[in-house]
């Protein structure tokens, strides 16, 4: 793929899609039907499509944070419906996309189908709903966090967070921007082992000037609820609104 056809991929992937919904002026009023609570994304025309969540606190004309989080291999926007009341809590505004196949970016990083999925579906969400562009995060569980982290890294000026559970390989093709990365994994995990992923991954981050916060828990291939609170404690800065 040569520099013209990526620059037109960017202009439908991730980043040129936020930037557009970024940047194209005043989004119209949100329509008086905006569900609250959870409902499909409705932009794919298969079965996989993705899962929205919007806080009942939400107001339009008030950003709320967003977090678009990607299921671990074979799953669904239903893996991390469980998050839900956590955005309930926090005032977080969820997008929970789903792979175009069993799992994601089966391609060459940043040149997939999955690519060109996250960004419409971030752009019609940000069509819906007024999003604070300080605290945008892209995260993931297990095959959905090492594809968010290599994402991430590479579109780092245009998700400025990064929650990573349980991530696998970290394969950026590029680097932009600096994200801060919130990062837990379970010590005994046989799945995605610890000594050959983040205790390798983090130092690197760190050296490479970013700011990691990293949490290491007692057990396997599972996030505790305590992690999950502290990711998105970590995410709004506070404590719930």
């Amino acid at each position: 793929m040569n520099r013209r056809d990526f620059i037109a991929l960017g202009a439908a992937g991730a980043v040129g899609l936020l930037g557009e919904a970024r940047f194209a002026g005043a989004r119209p009023p949100a329509p008086p039907d905006l569900t609250y609570g959870a409902s499909r994304l409705g932009i794919s025309d298969d079965d996989r499509d993705g899962t929205l969540y919007i806080p009942k606190s939400y107001q339009p004309g008030t950003p709320m944070p967003l977090m678009m989080m990607l299921h671990g291999f074979a799953g669904t926007g239903d893996g991390v419906r469980g998050m839900f009341p956590l955005a309930e809590e926090f005032g977080v505004v969820m997008i929970a996309p789903e792979s175009r196949g069993l799992t994601w970016g089966r391609s060459i990083p940043g040149f997939d189908a999955d690519v060109r999925y996250l960004g419409p579906a971030y752009r019609h969400v940000a069509n819906l709903v007024d999003i604070d562009e300080t605290r945008v995060a892209l995260g993931g569980v297990s095959d959905g966090a090492g594809y968010a982290l290599s994402m991430g890294l590479a579109y780092g000026d245009s998700f400025n967070h990064l929650i990573i559970f349980m991530g696998g390989q970290m394969v950026p093709y590029r680097k932009q921007g600096k994200p801060r990365i919130f990062m837990a994994h379970g010590v005994d995990d046989t799945q995605m082992p610890i000594d050959k992923t983040a205790r390798v991954y983090v130092p690197q981050l760190k050296a490479d000037g970013y700011d990691v916060t990293y949490h290491e828990y007692q057990g396997g291939h599972r996030v505790p609820p305590a992690e999950i609170r502290a990711a998105f404690e970590w995410f709004v800065g506070s404590k719930p609104r």
